[in-house]
């Protein structure tokens, strides 16, 4: 081919052989193309035949040599030229004297082939570049704010408890146990929580005067940072200091905080909280233990009136607890006055398990086996009437029952009600869980390289869309739910008695909607890790197996939206009681104000980015799907009673409903939320990061719920394409900030214990 017009095909040679295989139909278009050219002559076309020839490919030192001949060519050209462009100068470099018609012959030639065997012209030249860059292996982290701001607005006013926690936790007594012994996975756990009781950190929520810091809001910091550390430890903590200590801080009265909490702070005096049965889990109102009363002998009988009845799960149970707060109905001459709790002996002080109860070990389960969770049996256990805990119920000195509160359920729940903390504490704890997971897969799709253009360098796999798609979205969840958890820990704690059901229904659904989203966290950031994903020292196995249980303690989530859908709906009724008929011609007018303006072609099609990324589409598409899901629902229901249906049937046919009901309330709180703490941040680069995360999980959500939008007209499809494609750029755009974003966690490198994590860029 030196020195002749057919070294013009050489690049389409190159690429049509590069992978080793030329396909029997390019070798036809090809062979085809060439023998009506004039250009070449009949040895030149021979020549080319003999190298299209499928059974005798050229060899790989072949191929080399015509890469070499083509470089020169390819590096005359500029990025916007063609193969045809640079086999028209890979001839011209040696016979400039080639007449413009012959030119043009052979271009149009080329181009021909080109076409005909699918060739991207432009795409291919690339195949030639020694460094070849794009946008993609281009882009990397490159922080626009200030990392240190960001972590002061996440800590907020708990920023020295944290720091003392993350101090403590990093200390090499606090070395994760690797053991896979039970025992000594439990003597560890036990230790370390010994060591917290002894820093003063158990206590932290108790009355001063009886060792601790009256500081609920301190105990839930310390919770969500031992978080970032060994789960184990963080349920193993809840039960001792949070379950059992503040049941006795929340339902019983003076003697009792006397005599027992600074014991239960220091853990000298290790404790369960004994409510869950084998047959009763979250309907604690039907539980079956029983506590009769003697007013002879002032003392209660405990008993487990038959197998089912046994207390089951019981944390602390197995191996540790000496005492239980207990969960039993109380029965005074034969008469049945609901669930009360009552303080029971279990063990003794050197471990031996007291005459009348039997403790059986759980066992192993899928996650946290630091906890030693059992099942308690009792058979006649007697107890002083001192051990009722009766800050809301209790027995006089004839014998009666009594209670400030008349009615038995309203002092129920108003009993239960004093236990929200605990559906506080499990979604902070879980969020932070997410936030480990995600530090490690961000952090690990930062450094590891996969793939990349032709002949250009292996890019970060966080560089590819679909791995953006995959994170990005969690991220935003897990910011978005620190916010609205923050939200719900202050209402918490400046409640009062007015709005203590919906602090409850908020809780109880924060605790679903949170821990539902650190199940997935977690199970994406273990897939977009890959194979190392799955290898037990980067943390996985364990963040997912131990938040696993967090979707059905502390209530199971699927019943606790239900709780929630039926709070909302109870305020719908409410509302529309108090109503008289102005009100509710008002009413229906607002709602028929708001189907037009946003119902109408204009807004329903409404496409234009500035519109899609306007917070206030955002915040009222999220208010408009929360009114219609719960008028829905609240019609559907009304239908199925005025029918003559009962209200347990008529619940039961909408439950899919309600869920989505819940769903929809909790999803404009935390938007709103979200929105509210980003308004409040001065610094204009830190307040622009944050901004977006928001509109992501705004745009995300949306796109979640895009079938509902349609179905109710309020977006028409062009619109919802719009946010999809917003949804992939926001991703694209926040990934520059997502090692960022994450280190703002703060989560030292010791507990985030994952190579993967830590180790350096190459």
């Amino acid at each position: 081919m030196k020195n002749s017009l057919a070294k013009a095909l050489l690049p389409i040679l190159y690429i049509s052989w590069r992978d080793d295989v030329m396909t029997q139909d390019q070798s036809e278009i090809i062979a085809t193309t060439i023998q009506s050219e004039d250009w070449l002559s009949p040895e030149e076309k021979s020549e080319i035949s003999s190298l299209i020839d499928i059974e005798n490919p050229p060899s790989r030192a072949d191929l080399q040599s015509w890469r070499d001949m083509i470089l020169p060519a390819v590096n005359a050209s500029d990025e916007k030229e063609t193969l045809t462009d640079v086999a028209i100068k890979l001839v011209l470099i040696e016979q400039n004297n080639i007449k413009d018609d012959t030119l043009k012959k052979l271009y149009f030639s080329l181009q021909n082939i080109e076409k005909k065997l699918g060739i991207i012209s432009n795409e291919a030249v690339f195949a030639f570049k020694e460094n070849h860059g794009t946008i993609t292996s281009e882009y990397a982290t490159e922080p626009s704010f200030e990392i240190e701001k960001l972590t002061e607005i996440l800590e907020g006013n708990q920023r020295e408890t944290i720091h003392l926690v993350k101090k403590i936790l990093c200390r090499p007594s606090f070395k994760y146990e690797e053991s896979t012994d039970i025992e000594v996975y439990r003597e560890k756990v036990l230790k370390w929580c010994k060591i917290l009781a002894k820093e003063g950190l158990g206590s932290t929520a108790y009355p001063k005067e009886y060792g601790g810091k009256d500081n609920i809001e301190s105990y839930f910091a310390i919770m969500e940072t031992l978080s970032y550390h060994d789960l184990s430890l963080v349920i193993k903590f809840g039960v001792q200091f949070g379950l059992w200590g503040m049941s006795i801080h929340s339902l019983g009265t003076e003697k009792h905080y006397k005599k027992y909490l600074k014991k239960v702070g220091n853990l000298s005096l290790p404790g369960c909280f004994a409510m869950t049965e084998t047959n009763h889990g979250s309907n604690v109102k039907a539980l079956e233990t029983t506590a009769i009363y003697n007013h002879i002998n002032k003392t209660f009988t405990i008993n487990t009136p038959h197998q089912f009845a046994r207390k089951e799960y019981i944390g602390n149970a197995a191996r540790d607890g000496q005492m239980a707060t207990v969960f039993a109905k109380l029965i005074i001459d034969g008469k049945d006055y609901g669930v009360n709790t009552f303080i029971v002996p279990i063990r003794d002080f050197k471990g031996n398990i007291v005459e009348g109860v039997t403790i059986e070990d759980c066992g192993k389960k899928m996650g946290l086996n630091g906890v030693d969770n059992g099942i308690i049996y009792f058979k006649n256990v007697v107890i002083p009437k001192e051990n009722m805990l009766d800050k809301f119920a209790s027995i006089d000195k004839n014998g009666k029952f009594t209670s400030p509160i008349s009615s038995d359920n309203r002092r129920f729940f108003t009993m239960l009600g004093t236990l929200v903390g605990g559906r506080i504490g499990i979604p902070r704890s879980a969020n932070a869980a997410a936030q480990s997971a995600l530090t490690i897969a961000i952090k690990y799709g930062d450094q590891r390289r996969q793939f990349g253009p032709q002949n250009g360098t292996e890019v970060p796999i966080l560089n590819y869309r679909i791995h953006q798609r995959r994170l990005m979205p969690y991220l935003a969840n897990v910011y978005a739910c620190h916010f609205a958890l923050q939200y719900v820990t202050q209402r918490f704690l400046h409640r009062n008695e007015t709005e203590m059901q919906e602090i409850e229904a908020l809780a109880a659904g924060m605790k679903a909607y949170t821990t539902w989203n650190t199940r997935d966290t977690i199970q994406e950031c273990r897939e977009a890790c890959g194979g190392k994903g799955y290898l037990s020292e980067n943390r996985f196995d364990a963040l997912k197996n131990d938040t696993e249980v967090y979707t059905t303690f502390e209530g199971d989530n699927t019943v606790l939206m239900n709780l929630v859908a039926k709070n909302r709906l109870s305020e719908f009724s409410k509302q529309f009681g108090e109503m008289d008929t102005f009100g509710m011609f008002n009413y229906v007018m607002d709602q028929a104000k708001t189907s037009i303006t946003y119902k109408n072609p204009l807004a329903t099609r409404n496409t234009d980015e500035k519109h899609i990324l306007d917070s206030n589409f955002h915040l009222h598409a999220f208010e408009y799907r929360e009114k219609e899901i719960l008028a829905s629902a609240g019609k559907r229901i009304k239908k199925l009673l005025d029918s003559g249906m009962d209200s347990f049937d008529a619940f039961n046919i909408v439950q899919h409903h309600l869920i989505h009901v819940a769903q929809a309330y909790l999803e404009n709180i935390i938007l709103k939320q979200f929105h509210a703490a980003v308004e409040k941040i001065d610094d204009v680069n830190l307040k622009n990061v944050l901004g977006k995360l928001c509109k992501l999980f705004a745009l995300h959500t949306i796109e979640k719920n895009a079938s509902w939008f349609l179905e109710q007209g309020y977006m028409e499809g062009v619109k919802t394409k719009a946010v999809r494609k917003a949804v992939n750029q926001l991703c694209w755009e926040i990934r520059q900030n997502a090692v960022p974003l994450v280190e703002a966690f703060a989560i030292p490198d010791q507990l985030l214990s994952a190579p993967i994590a830590i180790a350096k860029k190459n």
